[in-house]
């Protein structure tokens, strides 16, 4: 059977967005100068004046209030609009947007082509980077930084990891139980999802992860709405079994993010090393407090539980609608306490459609936080979280700013989103240039 890298590979012939490549030998970096930009750094609540932003590569050469345009260079007048960093997604799904249905009754080939669409629709909507928290998108990533798949810089954790009746657990009451027979789930067999008991499993399943290349390792400490077996009150994971997925991505210098909803799940995952949790949404003070002693990151999302995901069993929704209910409290008790360390993200699944208004997530948001420290969360807060890969890092610079030596991500944008952040839910008007790496992916400036 093919591999998703051979299947997505083939993608060059059947999708027609691909990024520009250099003809092999070239090594004279294209230089763009854009001008008459107001920037929004990443990090701070104002607007600089307009300013000239030298690209060189695929890094920021230079940034100053006048710059002398390059012989060579492309120039292109930004006419006083916004510049902000390129945005990232800390919880990303570019492999599941097939809804339920479709996931378990399709092979591997349309899961591949279905990604490319997803990877396709981020680019679209400002995001250079995503950080995928689950699922086999290694040979996607290969194929968008080789430029064969137009997308955003991926962060590739492998397959969630969780242990029986956990919730990467997807297999059905049709399935025999793995005392007699291992008869995996879809998303086990191809990869998006493993399931691991014991430390010799916990560990053999995280260090086949970062044998294709995971930046970071993801497990599940807690229930989840998309699972069928675990309420969201569950603790998963035993003290041993999280100790053996964090010493494991220790040893490769990198770290483990877990999901959880529940606060004994969280603390038990904190506790033994884990340095980031995703969605937290029915967290409680003293346990988001420990996040903050520890310096634990962050990662929650608002927008998808405004819908129900396509398939989803009168009992998965009902989950989900619990989880809903927790967010308010979550970062009402953020915002009391202090607590900073959130990252970006949307967690959008089974639906292209959906993917298509990830913006939303800005104005969701706009409930808890003022404008300039969501998009924080999308720029320097994210570049952060991206950067505790360390050498495990595939990108190992600056993102989620505007400053000189980071990555040429970059957006143009109409209005000031400091001011107005939902003039980002409308990105075919008012996002009008898409840089990454330092090629200009959109441009609808006349």
């Amino acid at each position: 059977m093919k591999t998703l890298g051979t299947l997505v590979a083939t993608l060059v012939f059947c999708v027609g967005f691909a990024f520009p490549a250099l003809a092999e030998g070239d090594v004279t970096p294209s230089q763009v100068l854009i001008t008459n930009a107001k920037v929004f750094d990443g990090h701070s609540d104002q607007l600089t004046d307009p300013v000239s932003v030298l690209v060189e590569g695929n890094k920021i050469k230079r940034i100053a209030a006048s710059i002398e345009a390059p012989a060579s260079a492309t120039v292109i007048d930004a006419g006083g609009r916004v510049m902000l960093p390129g945005f990232i997604d800390s919880h990303s799904h570019l492999m599941f947007q097939l809804s339920f249905g479709e996931a378990f009754s399709s092979d591997q080939f349309y899961w591949a082509y279905v990604s490319t669409q997803a990877a396709k629709l981020y680019l679209d909507s400002g995001f250079t980077t995503v950080r995928e928290v689950a699922g086999n998108s290694f040979s996607l990533k290969k194929a968008i930084d080789r430029g064969i798949v137009a997308g955003p810089r991926i962060y590739p954790s492998g397959p969630m990891i969780s242990q029986t009746s956990g919730h990467s657990d997807h297999r059905t009451d049709a399935q025999i139980s793995a005392m007699i027979g291992k008869e995996p789930s879809i998303p086990m067999k191809y990869d998006m999802a493993q399931l691991a008991d014991g430390r010799p499993e916990v560990l053999k399943a995280v260090r086949e992860a970062l044998r294709r290349g995971a930046s970071q390792i993801k497990i599940a400490v807690g229930g989840g709405t998309g699972s069928y077996a675990d309420p969201l009150d569950t603790t998963q994971y035993t003290d041993d079994e999280i100790r053996a997925a964090v010493e494991a991505a220790a040893d490769w210098n990198t770290y483990v993010t877990a999901h959880a909803y529940n606060p004994d799940g969280i603390r038990r995952a904190v506790e033994n090393g884990v340095q980031c949790i995703e969605h937290g949404n029915l967290i409680d003070e003293p346990t988001l407090k420990l996040m903050k002693k520890k310096g634990t990151w962050l990662s929650p999302q608002v927008i998808v539980y405004t819908y129900h995901p396509l398939g989803y069993t009168d009992d998965q929704k009902a989950k989900h609608d619990q989880a809903f209910a927790g967010i308010d409290n979550l970062f009402k008790t953020a915002k009391k306490i202090g607590f900073d360390k959130i990252a970006f993200g949307s967690d959008i699944i089974t639906d292209l459609d959906m993917l298509k208004r990830i913006n939303e997530e800005f104005v969701h948001r706009s409930q808890w936080f003022t404008p300039v420290e969501i998009l924080r969360q999308a720029t320097s807060k994210s570049g952060e979280l991206m950067a505790l890969s360390g050498p495990r890092n595939p990108y190992p610079g600056k993102l989620g700013v505007i400053e000189e030596g980071a990555y040429a991500d970059l957006l143009l944008v109409e209005g000031n989103p400091l001011e107005d952040i939902s003039i980002l839910t409308k990105p075919e008007e008012n996002l009008v240039l898409v840089m990454k790496d330092g090629d200009v992916y959109k441009n609808s400036i006349e």
